[in-house]
């Protein structure tokens, strides 16, 4: 088996530890930037649902605000958008490249897509239900949490998903202006050295790691469909 994998794959040998590494920093980029995109999506998802007219938190005039700032960031391609936000990564994380540098162009690239995602999850729930919580009494932060959210969790896990797989993407993307991870050893030694098997294994790890998002998503959907 590993003579099999070491005539696949001849260059490996040569590069394993950077390879090691790439991966690890991938996973820092997207689990630590999508742990906090995955809150302020969430907030701000459910805060276009319940701020909406006929909402039961209605102010069409913060829901205009919000609604245009989430679609002007959406509209900014994500390599221009880590450029443009180097003085902010600076001045939050101390430093504009590398894992910590590229956390916070990922976030500001994901909430606004992940918001739309939640948004369109938690319109999903029957009005009816909401009706019957605001006639039983329940305040809007109780309906939040017993009704919206809870009622959505196989929608939102779906999204969770989808969202996932975007971010993992970016952080690949985020490889190509410093940030470190798999998209920059693709491009080094990939691209940069002309070692096409490390380009298919970059390629292979990051539809393993698809794979996974995918597998784990499914079941928590299966388990908490009704």
């Amino acid at each position: 088996m590993i003579g099999l994998f070491e005539m696949i794959v001849p260059n490996f040998s040569r590069a394993s530890d950077a390879l090691w590494t790439s991966i690890v920093q991938t996973l820092q980029m997207l689990f630590g930037s999508f742990t906090v995109s995955f809150v302020l999506g969430v907030v701000l998802g459910v805060c276009l649902v319940v701020m909406r007219r006929g909402g039961i938190l209605e102010n069409p005039v913060l829901y205009r605000i919000v609604d245009k700032v989430i679609d002007t960031i959406r509209s900014v391609p994500f390599l221009i958008l880590i450029v443009l936000l180097f003085p902010l990564s600076r001045l939050i994380v101390g430093t504009a490249i590398g894992v910590m540098g590229a956390i916070v162009p990922l976030v500001i690239g994901t909430v606004p897509f992940f918001s739309r995602q939640v948004e369109t999850a938690v319109s999903e729930v029957d009005h009816g239900l909401i009706e019957a919580s605001v006639a039983m009494g329940l305040s809007p932060i109780q309906i939040i949490f017993r009704v919206y959210l809870r009622e959505s969790i196989p929608a939102l896990t779906r999204v969770t998903q989808i969202t996932a797989i975007n971010v993992l993407h970016l952080v690949t993307l985020a490889g190509a202006v410093g940030a470190g991870g798999l998209g920059d050893f693709a491009i080094r030694f990939g691209h940069q050295q002309g070692l096409r098997d490390l380009m298919w294994l970059t390629i292979v790890i990051i539809l393993v790691m698809v794979s996974i998002i995918q597998i784990v998503g499914n079941i928590v959907i299966k388990k908490t469909t009704h």
